[in-house]
């Protein structure tokens, strides 16, 4: 009985980070661009950030993918989804393999800031590619500097939120990583 309890519990959880990112992608998507054509901070990547601490990378991915597709139909941009989901993808692509594979060894601060930055690029990529356009490559900079900056936000506060949580389940979302990471685990 447990068992299933505590996999209501999950989807319960996902469903309201699925929503809030969602309303928060909504929400950033009304205002204007930062600086540069597209540019956003990325809130709403805290929710499926989150995902990935608490549980595992597959419920990250289904945030992901659940918000950049209900996000293109709400923002009223279909082709935003050929943007937003191959950048997320590969950001928690990345958020996962550097919290599976080095965390602790690096914080959560920089896996986020990482993960911003691989977003961002991806997103040029992917850009240059579908438009045939090279000189979009030349605002990588900019987007590089943008990604450090929402990266650091978003890592500030998924490290502001699990402060704030109890420490049971702070202690099941580290200790995961730990018996991952470490040798001894026998995996």
């Amino acid at each position: 009985m447990k068992n299933g309890k505590n996999a209501a519990k999950k989807i319960v959880v996902l469903a309201i980070f699925t929503a809030l990112s969602l309303i928060t992608f909504v929400i950033e998507n009304q205002f204007p661009p930062l600086l540069l054509p597209g540019a956003r901070m990325g809130l709403a990547n805290i929710f499926s950030f989150a995902a990935l601490i608490m549980y595992s990378p597959w419920e990250a991915f289904l945030i992901v993918a659940v918000r950049t597709g209900l996000g293109a139909i709400f923002a009223g941009n279909p082709s935003a989804l050929m943007f937003s989901f191959t950048g997320g993808i590969i950001s928690m692509s990345v958020s996962s393999l550097l919290m599976y594979l080095a965390y602790p060894r690096i914080s959560v601060l920089a896996v986020s800031i990482t993960s911003a930055v691989a977003h961002n690029v991806t997103q040029v990529c992917v850009y240059a590619l579908v438009t045939s356009t090279v000189n979009m490559f030349s605002l990588t900079p900019y987007f590089v500097l943008l990604g450090i900056l929402s990266g650091a936000i978003v890592g500030g506060v998924i490290m502001l939120i699990f402060k704030k949580l109890p420490l049971s389940v702070l202690e099941s979302a580290i200790g995961k990583f730990k018996q991952v990471s470490s040798p001894e685990s026998g995996d």
